[in-house]
């Protein structure tokens, strides 16, 4: 018996990724990010959400994907990692799918050292790559952000 999971599917730019669907506290569009100085580059500043500072991620910059202006049709997907919330800032939320673990490609199967991806799942129209959190900043980058923020 395969176990089922949830994946939130989206997409930034002609990728498509998608987040465990239990990492995932809310979805808002596009709002006002303030710059944070001496935070690292894959960080592109901060929001307020009720009260907490979330720093917001640019999958753009991580993945080497031609940058853009944020847009107002754009959406940011606030999800928890094990040290903190953070925002990633997408061009569009496609939903939620359920699949099995025998529908994944573990990193390691397709390329060795793969970084920031938790597997490879196939849909009938294509490829999603699973993002891992967790390993989204390195920790330089996780000591930087905490010393910016601090």
């Amino acid at each position: 018996m395969n176990r089922q999971d949830k994946l939130l599917i989206f997409a930034v730019a002609a990728l498509r990724c998608a987040l465990d669907i239990a990492t995932v506290e809310r979805i808002i569009r596009a709002v006002e990010i303030t710059p944070l100085p001496k935070a690292p580059d894959i960080v592109l500043g901060v929001i307020n959400i009720r009260g907490r500072v979330i720093p917001v991620l640019n999958i753009r910059k991580r993945f080497g994907l031609p940058e853009r202006e944020i847009s107002i049709n754009d959406s940011l997907i606030i999800a928890e990692t094990s040290g903190r919330p953070v925002a990633l800032v997408v061009d569009v939320v496609s939903g939620v799918i359920e699949y099995n673990d025998a529908a994944v490609v573990k990193p390691g199967d397709i390329v060795p050292g793969l970084e920031y991806i938790d597997g490879v799942v196939k849909l009938n129209d294509g490829l999603v790559l699973i993002h891992d959190l967790d390993k989204f900043l390195s920790l330089e980058e996780e000591q930087l952000l905490d010393q910016a923020l601090s």
